[in-house]
């Protein structure tokens, strides 16, 4: 049996608010397919029709005040997203965070008041202070603890470098100079959600998902076998052969590989 979990996570959000037509662009959905026409990413097609809100992770107006319009709903992510209004007349979305209400005020510059929703660069930040929608370089936009309820805290800074605990508890070196906005990502109720029926899950461009075990021995490693045979094997296999579960994916040449301090902590699972 399902318990319906009651949320209130939307009624911090602005009622009867279109979305702002100027912000809004239609993109063109691939069902899962990739440039040559094939399916490259599996169970994916259908869903809802729905508008890109475009956000601006960078917020590149700088020392300008800029008033919080509305708090809306965003299809194409798990945060809400908020609706800035600046001093010039022009409009932006913006991710939100937790706490933020219509008519506040925020601001992004070098250095700011560390309020909730300001941005400004990581050197003017109080230790200690959560942190969201945070470069990896200067410039280069907001690109890490950016979904719902992520927040990163600034531990220390040394060397014209900032240790920062990322939502995953891993420990990594981010340079003074990149931008960050203060707060925690709103929304945190979301992990609670419940789709409860296949239709929603149809909505959301998800298709049905096959097991292995149930598909043919041509078709897939663990196929084969008569009902609810296992998968006959030390380790479980991708649809290709290769390990899955518990392999290493990341690649070690990575350039960010080398800013890491400390790596995540897995969680044991209960029993």
């Amino acid at each position: 049996m399902i318990r319906r979990i009651k949320l209130d996570n939307l009624k911090v959000l602005t009622k009867n608010k279109k979305p702002e037509k100027n912000l809004l662009v239609r993109i063109k959905k691939t069902g899962g397919r990739g440039s040559n026409g094939r399916i490259t990413s599996w169970n994916k097609g259908g869903g809802a029709r729905k508008l890109y809100r475009i956000i601006d992770f960078k917020q590149t107006k700088k020392d300008i005040p800029a008033e919080v319009v509305s708090l809306e709903y965003d299809p194409n992510r798990t945060a809400f997203i908020a609706l800035l209004r600046y001093e010039d007349g022009d409009k932006r979305y913006i991710i939100a965070p937790q706490g933020l209400k219509v008519g506040a005020q925020v601001i992004t510059a070098e250095k700011a008041e560390p309020e909730l929703g300001n941005r400004m660069k990581l050197k003017n930040i109080p230790e200690g202070s959560m942190i969201y929608n945070i470069e990896l370089l200067p410039d280069m936009g907001g690109k890490v603890v950016r979904s719902a309820g992520a927040t990163a805290i600034l531990l220390s800074k040394d060397s014209g470098y900032c240790h920062i605990k990322m939502p995953s508890s891993e420990v990594r070196k981010i340079s003074e100079e990149c931008y960050a906005s203060l707060g925690a990502v709103s929304n945190p109720e979301h992990r609670y959600i419940r789709l409860e029926k296949a239709g929603k899950s149809r909505r959301k461009g998800i298709r049905p998902h096959v097991r292995g075990t149930a598909m043919n021995p041509c078709d897939h490693p663990h196929g084969g076998g008569e009902c609810g045979s296992p998968i006959g094997m030390k380790y479980p296999k991708t649809p290709w052969g290769k390990h899955a579960l518990g392999v290493k994916t990341r690649n070690k040449s990575k350039w960010t590989s080398k800013l890491i301090v400390q790596r995540r902590v897995k969680k044991k699972r209960k029993k």
